[in-house]
């Protein structure tokens, strides 16, 4: 049995927004780097997880984790204390759950197809369809989402949570957040604060930076 927990994981993928959660929560962790766009090259991943994904969590009584949502619901839950998530008991619990299984579901799945389009198109033509239309799609979701909030700061209440740090990580990929920015104002808020949030300067300096152009 360890006393950390070990995360499987790359920078600036799906693993962030674990890594900040159990950064949030004081947590002792330490990361193994995946090389997610050659994860079938990586025979650590393939032990651990034969979906070949990240995040792929090991809890410090050994047990495995993966799917980020259910990995943030949990680390979320094991420590109420933290509020990084409404409790059972709280009135924004069923807009939490709602919105995780959401952004997951019709959100960062899409990123499985757009990171390569060969998974479902042959051509190039085919393939330059499948990342426009992808692209639509987020972008439709996120307003969705955001006509549909009503942030009080942060999306589950007054403090910091992990629905608030999977919106923020997953809104960077692929240079799109000024475009996020204009169809989900009201989630642009919430994620220039997490953006700014002290005690995760590190972490993203360190597995996410904010280069130049970032923003797109």
């Amino acid at each position: 049995m360890s006393e950390q927990y070990i995360v499987y994981g790359a920078a600036g993928s799906g693993s962030v927004p674990v890594e900040a959660a159990l950064t949030l929560l004081g947590l002792p962790y330490r990361v193994i780097d995946s090389t997610i766009l050659e994860a079938r090259a990586d025979p650590e991943l393939a032990r651990v997880n034969p979906m070949l994904q990240v995040p792929a969590l090991t809890l410090p009584s050994g047990e495995l984790m993966t799917e980020s949502a259910a990995i943030l619901i949990w680390l979320a839950d094991a420590h109420p204390e933290a509020r990084l998530a409404p409790t059972m008991a709280g009135a924004a619990r069923p807009a939490f759950l709602r919105w995780m299984s959401f952004v997951s579901a019709a959100i960062y799945s899409l990123y499985w197809i757009r990171d390569d389009p060969s998974r479902i198109a042959d051509d190039e033509a085919g393939k330059m369809l499948v990342r426009e239309r992808t692209a639509d799609r987020i972008l439709h979701c996120w307003s969705v989402m955001d006509s549909q909030i009503s942030p009080d700061p942060y999306l589950s209440g007054p403090t910091i949570g992990v629905l608030d740090l999977y919106v923020t990580v997953i809104s960077r990929w692929g240079r799109r957040r000024k475009r996020f920015y204009k169809v989900a104002p009201k989630l642009a808020e919430v994620v220039r604060r997490v953006d700014a949030e002290p005690r995760l300067a590190g972490l993203w300096a360190e597995r996410f930076p904010f280069t130049d152009g970032w923003e797109g």
